[in-house]
């Protein structure tokens, strides 16, 4: 099976690359800078490139049959009040470009990160939280989730929307707490590795299509 993966040079997305592969997935990624595709397989196929222009998604998209997109909308640091790196709307837009070449390339299986305390799961997080997503620059991003969340869900795609609570830097074997309306109550954290690894499976698993879950650990 091919796919194509999105966001494959940030710090989720490299992880998603490296279990994809280690599934036995073929995989293309279109990225902006190839040299920063540090996986070396010749089940990797590199298209440079981004997923706002139509013409070069259509290049990279050809021949597969899923996606699995880790793309978000960066600030040039984590600090909350920082610039951003990329449009406002990148995520909707990627999305509309993502739902149009889908549909006529026969690609009916998607795979998405969002984050907890997009829509609905806006009341579940903690306080705290969301002051920072209402009075920072990390709020352009849970729009911009919500904008892609809504295509999605209107789009004949068989798409699972994974929400993933605050994204930790860990090689930690985790056990992975699925949550839906707040029950069971999903913890602080997950690692970007549990996260990467629940994406990939769930790419075969039919129980997740047309799902939102919530995962912590």
């Amino acid at each position: 099976m091919k796919i194509l993966i999105l966001g494959a040079t940030g710090r989720t997305g490299k992880l998603i690359l490296k279990e994809s592969l280690k599934q036995g997935y073929e995989i293309n990624c279109l990225v902006r800078e190839p040299n920063k595709v540090k996986e070396n397989s010749k089940s990797i196929n590199i298209f440079k490139g981004s997923p706002e222009k139509i013409s070069e998604l259509k290049n990279a998209i050809k021949g597969c049959d899923g996606i699995i997109s880790a793309l978000n909308i960066s600030r040039i640091s984590d600090f909350p009040w920082s610039k951003l790196r990329t449009p406002p709307t990148f995520l909707s837009e990627v999305m509309k470009n993502v739902i149009s070449l889908a549909g006529k390339e026969n690609i009916e299986r998607i795979v998405v990160c969002s984050a907890w305390g997009v829509a609905e799961t806006e009341k579940e997080i903690p306080f705290w939280f969301n002051w920072f997503i209402k009075n920072s620059n990390i709020g352009v991003a849970y729009k911009d989730h919500e904008r892609q969340e809504i295509q999605l869900k209107k789009s004949n795609l068989k798409w699972t929307i994974v929400r993933p609570s605050g994204l930790i830097n860990s090689n930690k074997v985790q056990e992975i707490i699925e949550s839906y309306g707040n029950e069971p109550k999903p913890k602080i954290t997950i690692s970007r590795k549990s996260v990467a690894e629940f994406m990939v499976n769930a790419l075969s698993n039919e129980r997740l299509i047309g799902r939102t879950p919530v995962i912590s650990a």
